[in-house]
């Protein structure tokens, strides 16, 4: 594993500019996250989650503000570095998979070990443990068309977790699963996540999956509250 890191992020902000007016989504968002730490992100619908998760994740960079990934600046970094950064660090499960459709199981949780540096053999076997891992041992050589939207589910889950990353972002990742799929996924991830070490951000609608993590921020007003009673705020 890359190693744990605290996550620390600083007057944080994010601003929009569309045809001629200005919409700022994060105000000046402040937030400590500590290495292993499992969080949920509830808030009403454009509240600003998914911005969140994308400046956290490093697929934008913010307006104002910095990230702190242990005692590295993260938007001190070239586009370049950020790449790197990324793929080493952090994994990231989606509510749509985006799965690569011409290519089986084992090759898309492979993919990011093998952009990493890892040689083919080292991505195939670590690949291959994670597919067994969340029940698609079977399933290696069969491609997202072939699997049902769990399991794709599951593919995706696996990739996220291949470089052993410190930092896993999930956005809505049950979002398009019936309850008892979406209440088998989100099993997994928490196992998987107490297994690997890693600190997990999920962003979700679903008032029960918020409930089941040790905490959940409200995000209100473009900065995040703990949130001990969440009803209705999802």
């Amino acid at each position: 594993m890359s190693g744990g890191f605290d996550v620390r992020i600083e007057s944080l902000s994010k601003t929009f500019h569309k045809g001629g007016q200005e919409l700022r989504v994060l105000r000046d968002l402040d937030l400590s996250l500590t290495a292993g730490e499992k969080v949920a992100v509830v808030g009403q619908s454009g509240s600003g989650k998914s911005t969140f998760l994308h400046l956290l994740g490093t697929l934008d960079r913010p307006s104002m503000g910095q990230i702190w990934f242990g005692d590295r600046r993260v938007f001190s970094r070239s586009d370049a570095e950020l790449d790197a950064l990324r793929n080493k660090e952090i994994g990231f499960v989606f509510q749509f998979h985006h799965l690569l459709p011409d290519h089986d199981a084992l090759g898309n949780v492979m993919l990011p070990a093998l952009i990493g540096g890892a040689s083919i053999g080292q991505a195939r076997d670590r690949a291959a443990h994670l597919l067994t891992r969340v029940g698609l041992g079977k399933r290696l050589s069969h491609r997202p068309g072939e699997l049902s939207g769990g399991e794709q589910q599951r593919v995706a889950l696996a990739r996220a977790l291949v470089r052993k990353p410190s930092l896993v972002l999930a956005d809505e990742p049950t979002g398009n699963l019936d309850p008892d799929t979406a209440g088998g996924i989100f099993d997994m991830l928490m196992e998987l996540n107490a297994e690997e070490g890693t600190t997990l951000v999920v962003v979700t609608h679903s008032l029960d999956l918020a409930r089941r993590f040790p905490r959940c921020l409200r995000l209100e007003a473009g900065r995040f509250v703990d949130s001990p009673d969440i009803e209705g705020q999802a």
